[in-house]
């Protein structure tokens, strides 16, 4: 199993990069639940810590893509090397006015610039993946890998802010992220060998001469069916962790979420390993469709839960087909998109699957109020129900796209059917 995943990774920079790029992906498992945690303990309300941490995730919904376009077109070291630079220095500042109790308006205007600059490290490695490898087979187990290491930083990473926030200071959550994006962001924006080039802006004219404003890749119909797909997965994960540490609760072992989640995470991440040691030959918009009903069919199964241990069960089975959907929908989008503004495709993805988490966690919490931890659990099946309603209703757009059939940027250039043609000779 482990031959393709040694294959990639003696490639030259990719260990190197991929390596840094776990350590830059550490603030996206952490800065959430850091800023909940710390703002809940100093200022003691639940309100105010959720809003704050609202406004980051907001923030970093609008803004993210339009810094991965801008990576796109100037490279990644040249705009993400300052964007680290202010982030880092935000989240610091946000620590500064916590600690000494500052005016609430300083704890939004900081987190929101936090998320403003954060950028997508994980769309970043995945587009050096694409630059570095031009095998299809390589570049599914590359992404494959990725998708574990995500799981593994969501596994390491809610744990460890805990821990940290709640057995040394509050605000000690909130410095792993900081070092993190320092050393791991500048670790891997240093290697320059394996960056993909820049694709500065080009003048692109209709027929008659008449400058035409270069589309957004969201205009892809395809771009669109997996943006709505990745927000009612993400509303999955958000409700399935509030609605989980509300069951610990009920059960009077509060202790235990964080151990359940992570098993969540842990099924995942075994999952993607095993996915991704194989090469598969059901096309890609198949087995994204595939994998979105397999994971309903698991989200399902939390109404069933009446313990701790059937519980974790559920989780591990569930957490199961994560990841090779998310590897999936990541692998669509190399189809969806110009191969020079892959980045930004990336992040649309990334920030749908973000703002999905923060709409589940604040719903779920609103029946949970109500109805206890199982209506939570309501809101994961209602989720996953809209998931695979969209995905079975798209799957003519999906199956274009990825056929290159039907996605052309303002440009006139299409993209070509990457089953027939090599990543690195594509040219959109």
């Amino acid at each position: 199993m482990l031959g393709p995943y040694r294959d990639v990774l003696s490639r030259p920079g990719a260990l190197a990069f991929s390596s840094a790029g776990v350590i830059a992906r550490l603030p996206m498992s952490m800065v959430g639940i850091g800023i909940v945690l710390m703002i809940q303990a100093l200022y003691d309300s639940y309100g105010l810590a959720g809003s704050v941490s609202a406004a980051y995730v907001l923030a970093q919904a609008v803004c993210s893509p339009q810094l991965a376009r801008l990576v796109d077109l100037h490279g990644q070291a040249r705009v993400m090397r300052p964007a680290v630079t202010v982030s880092a220095g935000a989240l610091v500042g946000l620590v500064a006015c916590a600690l000494v109790g500052a005016p609430v308006w300083s704890l939004y205007a900081t987190a929101v610039v936090v998320g403003a600059t954060v950028g997508s490290f994980g769309a970043l490695v995945r587009a050096r993946w694409s630059h570095v490898l031009d095998d299809p087979r390589a570049l599914h187990t590359a992404y494959s890998l990725e998708s574990a290491l995500d799981e593994l930083v969501f596994v390491v990473g809610p744990i460890l802010a805990t821990t940290l926030a709640t057995a040394v200071t509050p605000s000690a959550g909130l410095i792993v992220p900081v070092v993190g994006m320092v050393l791991g962001g500048f670790w891997f924006l240093a290697q320059r060998g394996t960056q993909p080039p820049p694709h500065p802006r080009e003048v692109v004219t209709a027929p008659d001469g008449t400058p035409v404003r270069r589309r957004s890749v969201m205009r892809s119909g395809g771009m669109v069916v997996l943006a709505i797909v990745f927000v009612a997965m993400g509303a999955i994960f958000g409700g399935t962790d509030v609605s989980t540490v509300a069951f610990a609760e009920e059960s009077g072992r509060p202790g235990l979420a964080g151990v359940i989640l992570a098993v969540f995470a842990c099924g995942s991440m075994i999952s993607g390993l095993l996915y991704g040691a194989r090469h598969w030959t059901t096309p890609l918009w198949r087995r994204f469709a595939i994998g979105m009903v397999a994971l309903a069919l698991g989200a399902s199964l939390f109404v069933l839960v009446n313990s701790m241990a059937m519980l974790a069960v559920v989780m591990f089975v569930a957490g199961f087909a994560i990841a090779p959907t998310l590897i999936n929908g990541n692998g669509l989008v190399q189809d969806l998109v110009p191969r020079e503004r892959l980045t930004e495709g990336l992040t649309w993805v990334g920030t749908s699957l973000g703002v999905g988490v923060s709409v589940g966690s604040w719903v779920a919490g609103l029946l949970i109020d109500r109805q206890g931890s199982h209506g939570g659990y309501l809101v994961v099946v209602g989720a996953a129900v809209l998931a695979v309603v969209a995905v079975l209703g798209s799957l003519r757009v999906l199956r274009a796209g990825a056929a290159g059939s039907g996605d052309a940027d303002a440009d006139g250039r299409t993209a070509l059917d990457d089953a027939a043609t090599p990543r690195g000779d594509a040219r959109r």
